[in-house]
């Protein structure tokens, strides 16, 4: 499928801006399941400086300054992704290991065997290790059961006891105020769904993104009418012939749309970056000098391209 995405950012002030440094999280890269044919960030007024470079995840990242006063920012990322739904990877939910032997994996004791995925199993900032996660989560991972078929179970638990609800929270708003409201948007179900796997022992990791939308039979496609999308990514290690553990793969869960899948949960999704939570890719975040007010206004549109 090929998608066009375009995703801008505005910024009133008042009073003015003097000087401003920001950093932002707004180009895909390549990955297995999508292919970057274009990505462009233009930024008005024109920086004075502006480098990019890729983080220790791999995300591309676009720092830029502003040395003049102004009173408006606007910020537009365009992007031409082509995704794809096939994935190399056949591995069943159920012939993916007990998710206890995962926990004790990643548990750690002399001789322990590293993996990068350890770096997803602790606190951080938007995301805190609490007991309510994991006495929500041990309703889905009983005794002896798969992990990857546990996850999904927990995922859709979200889904269907959950409420999807527009402004009910904010980038302030815990994860664990939304677990006790059930309510929220797919920030918040993302950071729950992660909050639950990290608190028994698991690693999971933040991803940002984008999905297209369909638009009602007869009606148009509304420009600026979508929203950018988070989900959240749970790892399985794979398993060999004698039964240990070792370097495995990450399956991503939405439990905002119930879809899950290795690499992408469809090919109606674009990655855009990820972290340990939302903190590490924000879309965008700086430091100003003046501009004590401001309005914030973002608009989103995915579109497929025909081909």
């Amino acid at each position: 499928m090929l998608l066009e995405i375009t995703h801008d950012t505005c910024y009133s002030y008042d009073p003015n801006v003097e000087i401003a440094q920001h950093f932002a999280h707004l180009k895909p890269a390549s990955l297995a399941s999508q292919q970057v044919l274009k990505t462009e960030i233009t930024v008005n007024p024109n920086p004075a400086w502006s480098t990019e470079n890729v983080d220790s995840y791999g995300n591309i990242c676009t720092f830029f300054s502003l040395q003049n006063r102004h009173n408006e920012l606007l910020i537009s990322a365009k992007s031409l992704i082509q995704t794809n739904s096939d994935s190399n990877l056949d591995l069943k939910p159920l012939d993916t290991p007990a998710w206890e032997t995962v926990r004790e994996y990643f548990r750690y004791h002399s001789n322990t065997k590293w993996d990068a995925a350890s770096e997803f199993l602790f606190t951080s900032p938007f995301i805190a290790l609490r007991p309510e996660f994991s006495e929500f989560a041990r309703a889905n991972f009983t005794s002896n059961r798969p992990i990857l078929e546990s996850a999904i179970d927990l995922m859709r638990r979200i889904y269907s006891e959950f409420h999807y609800v527009t402004k009910s929270t904010d980038i302030g708003t815990p994860a664990l105020e939304a677990l006790n409201k059930r309510e929220g948007v797919c920030q918040d179900f993302a950071h729950i769904l992660i909050a639950s796997l990290r608190s028994i022992g698991l690693p999971a990791k933040y991803i940002s993104g984008y999905i297209l939308t369909n638009p009602p039979p007869g009606q148009a496609r509304l420009i600026g009418g979508d929203a950018s999308h988070a989900w959240a990514s749970v790892y399985i290690p794979s398993v060999d012939s004698e039964g240990n553990l070792g370097h495995g793969v990450w399956c991503d869960l939405d439990p905002t749309n119930n879809r899950w899948g290795f690499e992408s949960p469809g090919e109606d999704y674009v990655h855009l970056a990820f972290g340990r939570d939302y903190g590490d890719i924000s879309p965008i975040r700086g430091v100003i000098h003046g501009g004590a007010d401001h309005i914030l206004d973002v608009a989103v549109t995915v579109r497929p391209i025909e081909q």
